[in-house]
Order: structure tokens, then sequence, then C-alpha cells
């Protein structure tokens, strides 16, 4: 088995341990609100995260002065 596939592999198990972990932590266990306010933290501070990236990029990339132009 060469390294690309041992990896591949690896990084399967891994994510599917990874959803039993977080449904038991979320479903059987007393810490459930904890992870649950962490979860939507997370996400709401990723998706934020991507809109100001963009927002970023816009503010401080050149525009081009060079306009297209079709030949209609």
């Amino acid at each position: 088995m060469n390294k690309r596939k041992g990896t591949g592999i690896s990084i399967f198990v891994l994510c599917i341990g990874g959803f039993f972990l977080y449904a038991y932590l979320l479903m059987l266990s007393e810490w459930s609100p904890i992870i649950l306010q962490l979860s939507v933290l997370m996400i709401v501070g990723g998706i934020l995260g991507v809109v100001a990236w963009i927002g970023y990029v816009m503010a401080t990339t050149k525009s081009s002065s060079a306009s297209i132009t079709s030949d209609n």
C-alpha cells in the first residue's frame, strides 16, 4: 500500500471516528449544551470569516483600468 492510500484511509477512519465522538458528546453526555454552542459558534465564525476575507480581497485588489468590450 502506498503512502497516499494509507493517508486517505487514515483520514477516512479519523473522520468517521470524529463523527461518532461528536454524536456521543451532542446526544448522550452532560456536555451537550456547550458542544452545541461551540458548534454554532464555529459555523457562524467560519461563515463570517469567509465573508470578511471576500471583503478584504475586494478592498485591497487593484482595479484594472482596461475594460472588456464586445464588438457587436
